[in-house]
């Protein structure tokens, strides 16, 4: 009689046919009547000025409809006042087509719309400029003297300015039995999600427009095309049903949507533009840093003085900060402090945001710095945190609304075998391999935004939920139904998510690992509203069993609300919806965040991760043979799709250790290996044995679910990890990131 709860269940993907059929559309796929394709044009110098541009060649090919440059741009845009979108961080946003400055390699400077793709494509190569260039600095290491604070303004609200000082740093320092001081240095990453940037914009005339957008948050692109191009929020709608990975790359708009948009707008067609792979190097990345970690610990261990110093690119435009140095006082108490973050502009574009931004850039360091006290003192790694682990924040000094980091470094542990290895560097071997054993910690904010939720119950008793989060292939479709299947008290099949649409209720963009808590706990909110309707309808049908019946002496299940105490005693869904003659009931309500109550809580989940590689003795190429990864993250709403997040991640770290980098050239300003045959990414034979856990843990305080993302968590703290595991195998530490062999020649 009761419904099979949904939440907690392995569900597969509901989407998931669809996607591996080949069926499901993404922003490029959507056949429209008349559709003319545009093509950008990049600027190849890094900073400087256009003397001259020539389009007639280019137009002279038959199928060009029009080239766009910033000498005949329309002037539709918002180009002379500010704008912004929910995530852009402080400094003067970047304007495709604005003048004739060139800021960064790669910018777009041209759009050429035709027929098809290839003529485009071709047209702009018979374009023609005149370039002006001027002297310019993209190596973050050569100019650390003009590191400086970064500015303060929308959007810092997740990333805060560093820590203040506390006790006396340098003299605990000073004063220290044990000490480590190292450096550590981060190179470039660039997004490669599989599907390309496109935007397919739909011109409905009355300037009304469509939009099929490869973004992360379809409301923020909605208000961005809006306030640009001086439209009605109501007559632009964007839609995402579909996204082929992001991993932050989607959060802030990106240039083909603007140019996408402004060419429809000025031919009153309807237009395409993607963008090649080689043109996502253009668009933003994780940025370089550098960062000086000195760590302090009495005679028994404990620590007694932690530094964490930063410096990180940004653009010349923008302000670009993370939240790089914050964590180690969140996971180890010191009495004595000290940690800054600066910026450096560069002639780059505006970093942006990938997959635990400053997080995992952060923890490595964090985590290569406590293993390397851990060799200092003579103590196991994993006993050292363990004899420097806090049940409070040692930052605040207020108490997590949840944490089992002791629950997964035990179980990771033991289900590793960590206690069975000879902890002496270099002694460990297999056949020709160095074998290598290392562990690190991982900790990640616990965010809820604010989202509001449509639910209705149709005539047929059926639920359908409308939120207009995207699903960038988390499996978020799949999770929010099976919340609001129990939440309803529906069977899984029962239930319709509807999503990607920026005319559905408000989300923010899906990022920092909220969205299921942010719609999940506004699907909850709503539901609850919805019950109660539903029943006051209930008692009002002629002989209704429910009649004086509160909402505590009745359950919802299997489409039915039944008394508790009687449960054959029901009125059906069915019912209630034809007692209100045929008329679907509905509700929608806003999720929020408690912010008033968790004042006085830290929010966070945790990891543990242990690794073992193997390095050649003669080729000391790296592979790392195993892996597991403990997280604590609440209530695991979906154990399948959260255990694909978490190996994902796991993945990620090791391409980040072992693999990851965008090198730039400093003499031409530009990155050179911008395509997938030279900017590395693990392969199957990169990636072996993977074994993610769940640890137990209950948190009735975090919000309505008890739930807390685990996108971001699975990453933070494997690159440290494997380095810690690199240096138990060589006896070599290598502070940069990634790791290349001929380091440990």
């Amino acid at each position: 009689m009761k419904t099979t709860p949904a939440v907690g269940t392995p569900l597969s993907r509901i989407e998931g046919k669809q996607k591996v059929t080949g069926t499901a559309r993404y922003a490029a796929d959507y056949n429209v009547p008349g559709l003319l394709h545009g093509y950008v044009v990049n600027s190849p110098i890094t900073k400087g000025r256009i003397v001259q541009v020539d389009t007639i060649p280019a137009l002279a090919v038959e199928g060009v409809v029009e080239v766009l440059t910033h000498k005949n741009r329309p002037g539709l845009a918002w180009f002379d006042l500010q704008y912004t979108d929910m995530d852009a961080p402080p400094g003067t946003v970047f304007k495709p087509l604005h003048n004739a400055d060139i800021l960064y390699n790669g910018q777009p400077v041209a759009l050429v719309v035709a027929t098809s793709f290839e003529t485009a494509r071709y047209a702009a190569t018979l374009i023609r400029f005149v370039w002006e260039e001027e002297p310019f600095d993209t190596c973050l290491q050569n100019h650390p003297e003009k590191a400086r604070p970064a500015k303060k303004g929308f959007a810092t609200a997740l990333r805060p300015p560093p820590p203040k000082p506390t006790g006396n740093f340098e003299a605990a320092f000073a004063n220290a039995a044990f000490t480590v001081d190292a450096d550590y240095r981060h190179s470039t990453e660039h997004h490669n999600p599989i599907e390309l940037f496109a935007t397919t914009t739909i011109y409905e005339g009355n300037g009304k427009l469509t939009i099929y957008d490869k973004t992360q948050g379809t409301i923020n692109n909605q208000l961005f095309v809006a306030n640009v191009f001086g439209l009605h929020y109501k007559n632009v709608q964007v839609l995402a049903p579909f996204v082929g990975g992001a991993f932050g790359s989607g959060l802030r708009p990106q240039y083909q949507l603007f140019l996408c948009v402004m060419a429809a707008l000025h031919l009153k067609r309807n237009v395409r533009v993607v963008l090649d792979r080689k043109q996502m190097f253009s668009l933003g990345h994780r940025p370089q840093s550098l960062q000086n970690l000195r760590f302090g610990a009495d005679a028994t261990g404990k620590l007694t003085a932690m530094s964490h110093l930063a410096v990180s690119e940004t653009s010349q435009f923008e302000d670009y900060t993370e939240q790089v140095v914050a964590w180690s006082h969140k996971l180890y108490p010191a009495p004595n402090t000290l940690f800054d973050f600066k910026v450096v502009p560069l002639h780059l574009n505006t970093p942006i945001d990938m997959r635990a931004p400053g997080g995992c850039t952060g923890m490595h360091a964090i985590e290569c710095a406590m293993d390397e006290l851990a060799y200092r003192i003579g103590i196991d790694p994993l006993q050292l945190r363990l004899l420097n682990y806090s049940e409070t924040d040692p930052s605040t000094g207020k108490p997590f609304t949840s944490k089992a980091l002791k629950t997964c470094y035990l179980r990771a542990a033991t289900q590793f075998d960590w206690f069975k290895r000879d902890g002496r560097p270099g002694v460990t071997t297999r056949g020709n391999k160095l074998v290598g054993y290392g562990m690190a910690t991982g900790i990640w904010d616990a965010y809820q935004f604010p989202a509001r939720v449509e639910a209705i119950i149709t005539a047929e008793g059926k639920l359908v939920v409308h939120n207009a989060t995207t699903d960038i292939g988390t499996g978020t479709l799949t999770v929010m139904t099976q919340i609001a299947a129990d939440a309803m008290g529906l069977p899984v099949a029962a239930v319709t998510f509807e999503y990607g649409d920026s005319k559905k209720p408000f989300s923010m963009f899906q990022g920092g690992s909220a969205i299921t808590a942010s719609t999940g706990s506004a699907i909850m909110v709503t539901a609850e509203v919805l019950k109660k309707k539903l029943l006051k309808k209930a008692q009002s049908i002629p002989n209704s069993p429910l009649k004086n019946a509160g909402m505590e002496e009745v359950i919802f299940t299997n489409g039915t609300i039944r008394l508790r105490q009687t449960p054959r005693q029901a009125v059906s869904f069915k019912q209630i919806i034809a007692a209100n003659n045929g008329k679907p009931i509905k509700t929608t309500r806003m999720g929020m965040p408690h912010a008033i109550k968790l004042r006085k809580y830290t929010k966070a989940t945790h990891s543990a991760c242990f690794v073992e590689v193997e390095v050649d003795k003669d080729l000391k190429t790296i592979t790392v043979t195993r892996a597991i990864t403990a997280v604590a993250a609440g209530k695991i709403i979906n154990p399948k799709t959260a255990r694909s997040q978490i190996s994902g991640s796991m993945v990620w770290g090791i391409s980040k250790a072992l693999h990851e980098e965008t090198i730039l050239d400093e003499h031409l300003g530009k990155y050179i290996n911008t395509n997938l045959g030279e900017y590395h990414i693990p392969v199957h034979a990169d990636i072996n044995t993977l074994e993610v856990i769940f640890a137990e843990e209950e948190d009735t305080l975090i919000n309505e679910l008890g739930s807390k993302g685990v996108g971001e968590i699975g990453l933070v703290a494997m690159p440290a990890a494997i380095a810690n595991a690199v240096f138990h195998a060589t006896g070599k530490r290598v502070n940069k990131l990634p790791i290349h062999f001929d380091e440990l020649l």
